[in-house]
C-alpha cells in the first residue's frame, strides 16, 4: 500500500534515486545527487517540507512532488496567492498505479490550505521558485513537451495550457557576428560593456538566481552613459554537463522603450555571442513566449534553432 507523507530529513538520497531513474531528456539534469539536490532545493529560505510530498512504498520513497510559489509584485517577498506544482516524479516502475494524481493532489491541497487562489502546473518566472540549473535550461519552461507523462498528468486533471514557451539552441562553432548599416550606427554611438556577477536586483532574484554564475552585458550610450540594452547570461550549470558541453543561457534582453526597433538589441545579441565564444562557450539557450514574434525573429536572424518546448499549465 502506498502511503504519502511530507519531506523528511533522511528523504534526498532516496529523491536523487527517483530522479535518475527517470527516463533520458535534454531538459532535466543527470545525474542528480543528494548533495545537488539539498545545495540547490533545500537552502531555499522560503522551502517548506509539507510542499515536498513524498510517495513511500514498503519503507521506501518511489515518487514525489513538489510545490512552491512566487513573489510579491515587487519581489521583495513571498506571496501565497499563486501556486504551483514545479515537478512530479515517479519511479517508472510504479507508474500506472495511480500514484502521480495523488501527488499532484497532495500538491493542490498544500498550495489551497497555504492561500492559494489558483494553481499552476510547472514553473516559469516569477513563478519559478525552484529547479533552475536542473530542470528546462536557460530559465524554467513550464513543462516541456519532451517530458511527455508530465503533461499528460496535468492535462488529465483539469489543467488547461495557458501560454507556450519556444527552447532555441546555437552552437558557436564558426559564429561570426552579422554585420549591417544600422549595427554600424549602433556601435558608433554606444560602447559594449560586460560586468561579471551583477549584483541581485530584488529579494526574488537573489533566492532563485543567487547560485548561478551569471554576467551582465550591456550598451551605453557614449555621451550620456544611460543604459541602452542589457542581455543577463548564466552558465548553464550543472544541466549542460548532461549534455557533455559548455553552455550559457540568455536570461533575459531588455532595450529601453525609446530605444527599440533601432538595432540596438541585435548588435548586443552580436557583440555577447563573441564575447562567449572568446572564453569557451560552445552553446547557447535561450527561451522565449510562441507569441512573442519579434524575440523569435531576432534569434533565429542569429541561427539559434527550436530543440523544445514548454506549456505553463492552470487549474480551471
Amino acid at each position: 500500500m502506498i502511503e504519502y507523507r511530507s519531506f523528511r530529513n533522511s528523504d534526498p538520497p532516496h529523491l536523487a534515486e527517483i530522479w535518475r531513474s527517470q527516463p533520458p531528456d535534454r531538459g532535466t539534469m543527470q545525474p542528480m545527487s543528494a548533495e545537488l539536490f539539498e545545495q540547490l532545493i533545500l537552502s531555499k529560505c522560503y522551502f517548506e517540507n509539507e510542499g515536498l510530498i513524498v510517495a513511500v512504498d514498503a519503507g521506501q520513497p518511489v515518487g514525489f512532488a513538489h510545490a512552491g510559489f512566487g513573489p510579491t509584485e515587487h519581489e521583495q517577498g513571498l506571496s501565497r496567492e499563486l501556486g504551483t506544482t514545479c515537478l512530479v516524479m515517479v519511479r517508472a516502475s510504479h507508474h500506472r498505479q495511480g500514484i502521480g494524481a495523488e501527488l499532484l493532489a497532495r500538491s493542490e491541497a498544500f498550495l489551497i490550505s497555504r492561500g492559494a487562489k489558483v494553481l499552476y502546473g510547472g514553473a516559469i518566472r516569477p513563478l519559478n521558485p525552484f529547479y533552475l540549473g536542473l530542470y528546462g535550461g536557460s530559465e524554467l519552461p513550464g513543462i516541456l513537451d519532451s517530458s511527455v507523462a508530465a503533461q499528460q498528468l496535468f492535462a488529465m486533471h483539469g489543467y488547461r495550457p495557458i501560454d507556450r514557451v519556444v527552447v532555441l539552441e546555437r552552437t558557436l562553432a564558426g559564429y561570426r557576428p552579422p554585420v549591417d548599416r544600422k549595427q554600424i550606427q549602433v556601435r558608433r554611438r554606444a560602447n559594449f560593456e560586460m560586468l561579471e556577477d551583477p549584483p541581485t536586483c530584488t529579494w526574488w532574484e537573489a533566492c532563485t538566481e543567487g547560485a548561478i554564475e551569471r554576467t551582465l552585458f550591456q550598451l551605453l550610450d557614449k555621451t550620456s552613459k544611460n543604459v541602452l540594452a542589457t542581455a543577463m547570461f548564466w552558465d548553464l550549470e550543472p544541466l549542460a554537463s548532461s549534455w557533455g558541453v559548455h553552455a550559457a543561457g540568455l536570461m533575459r534582453l531588455d532595450v529601453i522603450e525609446s530605444e527599440r526597433r533601432q538595432g540596438l538589441g541585435t548588435v548586443l545579441v552580436a557583440e555577447s555571442l563573441r564575447h562567449l565564444q572568446s572564453q569557451g562557450i560552445t552553446l547557447v539557450e535561450v527561451q522565449t513566449m510562441e507569441s512573442n514574434v519579434m524575440a523569435l525573429g531576432l534569434y533565429r536572424k542569429f541561427g539559434f534553432e527550436i530543440v523544445d518546448h514548454g506549456t505553463v499549465y492552470r487549474k480551471q
